[in-house]
Formats: C-alpha cells, sequence, structure tokens
C-alpha cells in the first residue's frame, strides 16, 4: 500500500507547490504594497495624457453582430465537418460488410448544401457587406 501512495508523492508536491504560489501572488500585493488613494480625477479615463472627448462605451452597428452571429453559425459547420471526416475512411466499406461511408458522404454534401443555399441567401440580402454602397452616380 505504502508503494501505490509513493508514486502520487510528486503530484501531490506539484498541487502543494502550486497552492503555494498561487496564494503568494493573489495575497502578498496586497500585504506589503502601500493603500492606494482613489480620487475621481485619477479614475478618469486618458490616451497620452489628454482627457479623452467620446464616451468610452460606443455602440456597434447591428450587421457587426449579425455578421458575429454568421462566423458562430458556419464554424459549427466546420465543427461538424472535423468530426465526420475523421471517421468517415473507417467507414467507407461496402453496404454487405457493414460499411456506411457512401450515405455519410450523400449525408455531408446534403448539410453543406443546406448551409451554402442560407450562405448564399445572406449573400445576397447584403448581410456580409460592411459598407454602405457607393452610388454609380458620384453627384449624388
Amino acid at each position: 500500500m505504502n508503494g501505490e501512495l509513493q508514486q502520487f508523492a510528486p503530484i501531490g508536491l506539484l498541487v502543494i507547490v502550486a497552492v503555494a504560489f498561487v496564494s503568494a501572488v493573489v495575497f502578498l500585493p496586497s500585504l506589503l504594497a502601500k493603500k492606494r488613494s482613489f480620487s475621481r480625477l485619477k479614475d478618469t479615463p486618458y490616451e497620452c495624457g489628454i482627457p479623452a472627448d467620446a464616451q468610452t462605451h460606443t455602440r456597434f452597428s447591428v450587421k457587426f453582430y449579425l455578421v458575429a452571429m454568421l462566423f458562430i453559425l458556419f464554424d459549427i459547420e466546420v465543427v461538424f465537418m472535423v468530426g465526420w471526416a475523421t471517421v468517415f475512411r473507417d467507414m467507407i466499406k461496402s453496404p454487405a460488410e457493414g460499411g456506411i461511408g457512401w450515405l455519410m458522404l450523400g449525408s455531408a454534401l446534403l448539410f453543406i448544401a443546406i448551409l451554402e443555399v442560407g450562405h448564399f441567401y445572406i449573400w445576397k440580402k447584403g448581410a456580409l457587406n460592411w459598407a454602405p454602397r457607393r452610388s454609380a452616380n458620384p453627384s449624388e
């Protein structure tokens, strides 16, 4: 029993050292440092010594959030395709051998086709255009 526990001694020592280090990093600065004085002037934001003119919380365009959601949607598509690609080679046997590789390929192509229809739809709707359209006539 003692020999079995002895193999875990380096891990226990590592945990003890990690906890001691984290405790020191978190608590020692508050014990050793001078107490900070707060004032409204010291807490105002500035850039290069000049007070900021604009608000710190600016509003983003709705297009930013739309593109972010579309990125997440197509990123999830990639996650599904990577999982599919890792097992496809093992599954591409004949149906008599119990393989479903060709069915998987068809399902994946249908999945991509459905997502590409959505991609072309949002492209035609202009969801991916960041800049406003320029008119052909510069006088407008």
